[in-house]
């Protein structure tokens, strides 16, 4: 009888995995044929390697488990401008760049977290909108550090970069929803 159990618990557990993979497959093609920005590959590799993703059941799951990713992004960024800040290790005319992506990053996170509570809620286009509002952070900081008198290299390109990436995702798959 435990036998039994046992495999009855695997197929469904594996079934779950299958449904969760099939999910982010089709999410993720429907995302980069409504956006050329985003990449298929890279929006299923940054899905599949979120644990959250892996076990959503649902769009409004993957919608969820994607903007808490990228929501701990913005604050990682966050963190880091500000110890940055703090150590004063940054060339003089770079410290106003770094405190306005500190204030982008800040901002972007307050966003992101309100537009949790919108798809939680299910007002969609209000998560989107913070969403949206979330998108800039990493272009204005990125600009901010180029338009100095002296341009300056930003710390944050790689991640900017993969941020920005992902917020892509997260706002196609948020519009996706109905």
């Amino acid at each position: 009888m435990k036998i039994v159990l046992c495999l009855v618990m695997f197929f469904l557990f594996i079934n779950g995995f299958a449904t969760a993979q099939n999910l982010i497959q089709d999410s993720c093609k429907k995302a980069a044929a409504s956006n050329p920005k985003i990449k298929l590959d890279f929006c299923v590799k940054t899905l599949e390697g979120n644990p959250q993703s892996k076990t959503a059941k649902s769009l409004v799951d993957l919608v969820m488990a994607s903007t808490k990713d990228v929501a701990t992004k913005t604050t990682s960024l966050e963190a880091t401008a500000d110890k940055i800040l703090k150590e004063k290790k940054f060339a003089k005319d770079s410290e106003m760049p770094l405190r306005d992506c500190l204030e982008l990053y800040t901002d972007a996170t307050a966003s992101l977290n309100e537009a949790m509570a919108s798809v939680k809620s299910r007002n969609y286009k209000t998560a989107k909108v913070g969403m949206s509002a979330a998108m800039d952070a990493p272009s204005t900081c990125e600009t901010g550090f180029k338009e100095r008198k002296t341009p300056q290299k930003s710390p944050f390109t790689k991640d900017n970069d993969v941020l920005s990436q992902t917020l892509s995702v997260t706002l196609a798959l948020t519009t996706m929803l109905k």
